[in-house]
């Protein structure tokens, strides 16, 4: 019965084919396959549905088809010669010439065999001879590199043409095949910066989406080279091997989405034991002291983005609990560490808020309270094992390790704040002679004390000698922790010193008349005081930074509710706008924690708090990481107060600023693009794209330009009966270079997300065509590409389309651009409109000249 019907499957997926509904005979095809065991009829189920995917362009199933009835049938002509087909299209021209050959030897007066015979023989030789001019070139560039002669002129040339040769599939299999990981490692050894910058970003080309390479290249070079190259102190270096390592990190743990099959995978079937030891040697570097700050914060950027699992919902969490057990005491140690203490590791103003966010990311990661326990005792013991009576600048590095560790998870601090001997430290401490143990103890009281209940036993016991050092000191930065901590009562007193101090009141606007006519009748006219002016108020700000004013505003933003009022809130978050009005200092205020105090302002108090401090929030997201200014799950909590100042009783400049937060947030993650449009802000950043203002409508495109890439948003540009697209075509043709640039990359996503999109577009406006070719030919080279890629879009959404682009000047455009010589800053370009002309030629419409 299941033979008989097998054979009706197959008759009935032969119609189907007749038919040309190719997806409907390979369903037939594959039922059939299920349910026979004859030979004779599997090899032609599978040469038929080998037909198929020729028929669909599927072309790796096509020859893995062809391949299965070759198996059956090794003189089978038929799938010899559609293997063939489908080989050549995958581009293995020495594979389909074979199996055509053997078609030729079987049929030797076949005139379509003896044709593809000559065609892919005439491919391979012009394979080979461009093969061999590229491995040529390859060659050269090395040996300018390696040539101490050569002149500098030339020595840029052929670094930068490496690295662009390296991001290229192609060009990276070439430098790989011909002995370039050993040749790039001779770069390394001239140990000359520009020459091992530009082999380590060839590397890290090589590396992209490619685990095999990446596989070999990390052996190769050796993971404790790639970390000795990061932890030096060239910031430039040290990024760009961070990168490298992140691309090996990337292709090892299949991050880079590619589909691995073959001998590739076969290869790196395994890649665990890698990652395990990329994550030692980035654990063993937080503790060295050969690495600079440099190295270090990138070894905690990469543990932060690598180690904690992206998505709570995926049960394995192997990675943490690996860190957690080999490398906890090794963060503790940088969260620990005090600057003015000679046995200080060297650090950056961003270490230990980085080694805090990675606690904080570890125990967030952990899936059980025992887990939890197991981290809470590590911790303990450490802190524990630092107290010595015999040495005061161990119990300082105890207190500084509870004190960074209050600023990551809070409930762990405040459970270690409960450990015999700690508090009365921090008192202990504060009564020193030494301003380093001062300073310490008041910033661990300060995180100490914004539960009721610390606060009382600091109230207690430690607030005549917080006085004392208060009269006593010199140093700034203590005189405002000892104000704040000595006395939780005195919050709102101190938030209205420091609104004066930054004059972040509202100040009401003067009107010259009235001042004129107060004065003719004798009236006190209120004058502005010289300190009130903007250099002495900018001054005050940053003595006020450098103080570390913020971290005590976000000690006092945590302090219980029976405390702080909701008009200290709207306080609070008046001084935090007044600090963050200098693009500068943002690094410093999230450094200190201010990214994380200002989330809780936002969401409750006064109104005009909210807004103030959603205000501030924006100024932050907009020029900041979001994963350091708001680690972990906070990035979300920042969404709301951002859409809420797209509001038109808002003013300009807080329109502005939340649509370049948002922007920055929708560049982070589809979640956080969908945390968007659930807060309804689409409409509101659709309406900005509308307006005159044009930095309010550059920022509202820009924003867009994020957010298409999210899958409903692409579902609103494809509903019928609005004007969402046409809007995006004209921005197009605006002379605005920044509002181009955001809607041409708008465009370029949406076309390649949906071929209706691609049709849609030419029926919005009429102005289409042009418009297309202006932004092909634009000076600005990020404009232009992404012309090139709406183009392409165009020419591969529908024949009939692609001969209208033909048919008009774009095709000589595309030409043009086309036979440019690519260097690192075109490359993108030229090979775009390469694409272009390729697809042109597969439609017929345009031949290759010689």
């Amino acid at each position: 019965m299941a033979e008989a019907e097998a054979v009706q499957l197959k008759e009935e997926g032969n119609r189907h084919f007749q038919l040309q509904d190719y997806k409907a005979a390979t369903k037939s095809y594959s039922q059939a396959l299920k349910l026979t065991k004859d030979k004779a009829l599997l090899a032609t189920l599978y040469r038929n549905r080998a037909a198929c995917g020729l028929k669909t362009e599927s072309y790796v199933q096509a020859a893995s088809d062809a391949s299965r009835a070759i198996d059956i049938n090794s003189s089978d002509i038929k799938a010899l010669y559609r293997r063939c087909q489908a080989l050549e299209h995958l581009g293995k021209l020495d594979q389909a010439f074979k199996d055509v050959q053997r078609c030729a030897t079987l049929e030797p007066r076949n005139q379509n065999f003896q044709e593809t015979l000559r065609r892919l023989n005439t491919s391979i030789q012009e394979k080979l001879r461009a093969q061999f001019s590229t491995d040529s070139r390859v060659q050269k560039m090395f040996e300018i590199l390696l040539d101490e002669n050569s002149e500098a002129d030339k020595l840029e040339k052929a670094a930068n043409n490496l690295i662009v040769l390296g991001r290229e599939e192609a060009g990276a299999e070439m430098i790989f095949q011909n002995n370039g990981v050993g040749l790039l490692l001779q770069l390394v050894d001239t140990k000359r910066p520009e020459l091992v910058l530009a082999a380590v970003r060839t590397l890290s080309g090589m590396c992209s989406g490619h685990r095999a390479r990446a596989t070999v290249i990390l052996h190769a070079v050796r993971i404790d080279r790639i970390c000795g190259l990061m932890a030096v102190e060239n910031e430039e270096m040290s990024l760009a091997v961070c990168n490298l390592l992140q691309a090996i990190i990337d292709s090892l743990s299949g991050e880079d989405k590619r589909e691995h099959r073959g001998k590739e995978e076969a290869l790196v079937l395994d890649s665990k034991k890698d990652l395990k030891q990329i994550t030692s040697h980035l654990l063993d570097m937080l503790v060295s002291k050969k690495v600079s700050g440099q190295g270090r914060d990138q070894a905690l950027n990469l543990l932060n983005k690598n180690v904690p699992r992206k998505d709570l919902a995926i049960h394995d969490n192997s990675r943490t609990i690996y860190v957690v057990d080999n490398g906890l005491r090794k963060i503790l140690k940088v969260v620990g560490q005090v600057p003015e203490l000679p046995s200080c590791l060297p650090l950056t103003d961003n270490t230990r808020m980085l080694a805090s966010i990675l606690i904080n990311k570890l125990y967030d990661d952990l899936r059980c309270d025992p887990e939890r326990d197991h981290f809470r005792k590590i911790c303990e013991e450490y802190i524990m094992g630092k107290f010595d009576p015999q040495d005061m600048d161990k119990n300082v590095i105890a207190i500084q390790t509870v004190s960074g560790v209050l600023q990551g998870p809070f409930d762990l601090g405040n459970q270690l704040l409960g450990l015999k001997g700690v508090m009365e430290m921090m008192v202990a401490l504060c009564g020193s002679e030494r301003e380093v143990d001062q300073l310490v103890a008041v910033e661990a009281l300060i995180h100490a004390s914004t539960k009721l209940s610390r606060a009382t036993f600091i109230i207690t016991n430690g607030v005549s000698l917080l006085k004392e050092i208060y009269k006593t000191t010199k140093n700034e930065k203590i005189k405002i922790r000892t104000l704040v901590t000595a006395d939780k009562t005195i919050l709102y007193s101190v938030a209205t010193t420091l609104v004066n101090c930054t004059n972040s009141y509202d100040v009401k606007e003067v009107v010259p008349e009235l001042v004129q006519l107060a004065k003719f009748s004798k009236q006190h006219v209120p004058e502005e005081h010289p300190k009130d002016k903007k250099d002495f108020i900018d001054m005050r700000v940053k003595r006020l930074l450098k103080a570390g004013v913020t971290s005590t505003l976000a000690c006092m933003v945590k302090a219980d509710s029976a405390i702080l009022t909701d008009q200290t809130k709207e306080l609070l978050a008046r001084v935090f706008l007044a600090l963050c009005d200098n693009p500068k200092d943002r690094g410093t205020i999230v450094a200190q924690g201010g990214g994380k105090a200002l989330i809780p302002l936002a969401l409750e108090g006064t109104d005009v708090g909210k807004v103030k401090a959603a205000h501030a929030l924006a100024k932050i997201a907009a020029v900041s990481n979001p994963d350091i200014a708001f680690p972990g799950e906070r990035v979300y909590e920042v969404v709301r107060p951002l859409v809420s100042l797209l509001d038109t009783q808002r003013d300009g400049l807080q329109n502005y600023e939340a649509l370049l937060g948002l922007t920055n947030l929708s560049g982070r993650s589809d979640k956080l693009r969908q945390k968007i449009f659930k807060e309804r802000a689409l409409p509101d950043i659709e309406n900005y794209m509308f307006e005159n203002h044009d930095q309010l409508r550059q920022a509202a495109t820009e924003c867009m330009c994020n957010m298409v890439v999210n899958k409903e948003v692409q579902e609103r540009f494809l509903a019928d009966g609005n004007d969402r697209l046409k809007l995006v075509v004209l921005l197009c043709g605006e002379d605005d270079d920044k509002v181009q640039n955001a809607a041409a990359g708008a465009l370029a996503m949406l076309t390649a997300a949906h071929k209706k999109l691609c049709l849609k577009m030419t029926q919005v406006t009429t102005q289409w065509l042009e418009i297309l070719q202006r932004l092909c030919l634009h000076d600005r080279l990020s404009v232009q590409h992404r012309g090139l890629v709406i183009a392409y879009n165009l020419l591969a959404a529908d024949a009939e389309l692609a001969k209208k682009l033909v048919e008009s000047e774009l095709l000589e455009i595309l030409t043009v651009v086309g036979k440019q010589e690519p260097d690192e800053k075109k490359a993108a370009v030229v090979q775009t409109a390469r694409e272009c002309l390729i697809k042109c030629m597969d439609y017929g419409f345009i031949k290759p000249v010689s």
